[in-house]
């Protein structure tokens, strides 16, 4: 349901517009903007995922519309006021969140938009599971504790006049073992619906999975 939100929204916002996909990775969300946007430039710091996303550009048909970079998120070097359109896959957690924000305010035009999806980090089980793989060493100690939290939300408040937040994944998170099981998607969506309901309410909003933001007209900084 969150990644579902977030293409609606991503689909709509980046109809021809220059799109920048910030830490692209390997181009997994690439696509899916190219056949919206007029333009996209992907940067990612490896470039062997760089090389993958290109190939499957091609594969895809969308080389002429995307462009991959070789690039640090935190130090972009596109002159500002470069992109309609900054779209956030899941990258902030490797990231310094002060100054990556500041690089996506400057090179965002006035009337540009900031859209993307993370992991919300006040889920006792989520972290929980996150301290566990720190200490068995699947996850680095720099990302378990950059997961975005409340204070990373209420700091895009202080950057972007308008942000809406949207909040997935309370009850369904202990779906996801189960996806690959008979009726794994079917406990999945049962259990998206009830969150529906639960998530309304402000207090429990703290204690979802993911967030999917929206960011509109960046402040004069």
């Amino acid at each position: 349901a969150s990644y579902e939100l977030l293409y609606k929204l991503a689909g709509s916002l980046c109809k021809g517009k220059k799109v920048l996909d910030y830490g692209c990775g390997n181009g997994v969300h690439s696509g899916f903007l190219a056949k919206h946007a007029k333009e996209v430039v992907g940067i990612d710091l490896s470039e062997n995922s760089l090389e993958i996303a290109r190939k499957n550009a091609q594969k895809e048909g969308i080389g002429e519309k995307t462009k991959f970079l070789a690039m640090d998120c935190e130090a972009l070097e596109f002159p500002a006021r470069s992109f309609d359109v900054v779209f956030d896959g899941g990258t902030f957690s490797s990231l310094d969140f002060q100054k990556a924000i500041r690089e996506i305010v400057r090179v965002l035009k006035p009337d540009g938009v900031l859209v993307g999806i993370e992991t919300f980090g006040h889920n006792p089980f989520a972290n929980a599971k996150r301290a566990y793989n720190k200490i068995s060493g699947k996850r680095t100690a720099w990302a378990a504790s950059h997961i975005v939290t409340q204070k990373e939300i209420a700091d895009l408040k202080f950057y972007f006049e308008s942000v809406e937040v949207y909040h997935f994944h309370l009850l369904s998170l202990f779906a996801f073992p189960f996806l690959g099981l008979p009726g794994g998607h079917f406990v999945l969506r049962f259990l998206e619906g009830v969150d529906r309901v639960l998530l309304r309410f402000p207090l429990l909003q703290k204690y979802a999975f993911k967030v999917v933001f929206v960011c509109h007209g960046k402040t004069n900084i």
